[in-house]
């Protein structure tokens, strides 16, 4: 019999807490990213305010206590500030998701709005700066960052790297930048290059695909720079991922190239965590379909409703293709009370949160 988290019933799939919710504000993005193509959307839509706050009670009544905003860059929301508003008066702690290149104008806003930052950081500048498509990407990330430092000396800005052809060979540079900019860490995961998440076509042509894949030859050099990430930055938790989740990213693509089999990561993320789309949809994650919508009833009505139970009752991550494939994952100690994990997701220190989920959260090509 498939093992479920106690904070779920056994016997009828009904989730009883969900302690971590992502968001999508807006989906307009200022980036252009190799790996993502949220920016192609021509109408970016935004999750409207009185959406949200519909949604308050529900999410007291499931102990959600830590709320992910992304997007594209959830500041272009036009009522960013009322929604963190909303949510901290409901003691739900806020990590912002950003790209970074709007955190310089924005520094203040961020710094009153939310709890802790994390940027992306593909590399070091060169490098960054042509994964992004932004011209000074990467040194606008960091004047926002420290921007934001000066306007709020305690808040705690992490970094997120996702490992692709255009730096597979940067990974340690990468890591010495993250310091150089001041940051409290740095974690790395695969890049995805077979969903169609972050508003992908249902089949991308093998050139895009290729533009973010590997090859064999790249492949046996990414192996030897994650080996050399663990020896030169693994230790003192800078790096947040443990060597064994570093070297996934190689069994990741050497997947893709048809040369380990797919093995899905441990997660347990549609029973302890659900994303809102800016349209409202609400998934069990990031890659598989939406279980309903908060147009249509309240958030706690589609965590349990007919279709997310019969969902979750069929879902075996073991064996799932979708799961097998997947580049991150989120898991909650099952055995613990709901309410043991909702305070400790409280009162943990934003490194720690990233600790306890390090490699288990991405979110369009950003981080958590």
């Amino acid at each position: 019999m498939r093992s479920v988290p106690s904070i779920t019933s056994a016997e009828t799939q009904e989730v009883l807490s969900v302690p971590i919710v992502v968001i999508a504000l807006h989906e307009g993005c200022n980036c252009r990213c190799v790996m993502c193509d949220i920016w192609k959307i021509q109408s970016p839509r935004e999750l409207a305010f009185e959406h949200l706050t519909r949604q308050l009670d529900s999410f007291e009544r499931l102990g959600v206590r830590w709320v992910a905003l992304t997007g594209g860059e959830p500041q272009r929301h036009e009522h960013f500030v009322d929604f963190t508003t909303a949510l901290r008066t409901r003691g739900i702690r806020i990590s912002l998701l950003t790209a970074g290149v709007l955190l310089e104008s924005d520094a203040l806003l961020v710094a009153e709005a939310v709890d802790d930052v994390i940027v992306s950081l593909d590399g070091p500048p060169e490098i960054h700066d042509r994964i992004r498509r932004v011209p000074e990407a990467f040194n606008k990330l960091g004047r926002g960052t420290r921007a934001l430092k000066q306007m709020k000396p305690g808040i705690v800005v992490a970094g997120r790297c996702t490992v692709q052809r255009a730096n597979y060979s940067a990974l340690c540079r990468t890591a010495e930048c993250a310091k150089e900019l001041g940051l409290a860490s740095i974690s790395f995961l695969a890049a995805d290059v077979s969903s169609t998440a972050f508003n992908r076509p249902l089949s991308r042509s093998a050139s895009r695909q290729n533009a973010v894949a590997l090859d064999a030859s790249q492949v046996d050099g990414l192996e030897h720079e994650i080996e050399r990430l663990i020896r030169e930055h693994g230790n003192g938790g800078f790096v947040l991922e443990s060597p064994d989740k570093l070297r996934r990213i190689v069994l990741h693509f050497r997947a893709h190239l048809g040369q380990a089999p797919a093995i899905a990561p441990r997660c347990n993320a549609p029973w302890v965590s659900a994303v809102i789309e800016a349209g409202g949809e609400v998934r069990p994650c990031f890659f598989h379909p939406a279980i309903g919508s908060i147009h249509e009833m309240t958030f706690a009505e589609v965590i349990n409703s007919p279709q997310a139970l019969r969902f979750r009752s069929n879902l075996d991550i073991a064996t799932n293709p979708v799961c097998r494939r997947c580049v991150c994952s989120l898991f909650l100690p099952a055995r613990q009370p709901a309410a043991n994990v909702s305070d400790r997701l409280a009162s943990a220190h934003p490194n720690e949160l990233k600790t306890m989920v390090a490699s288990d959260l991405h979110f369009r090509g950003k981080a958590l």
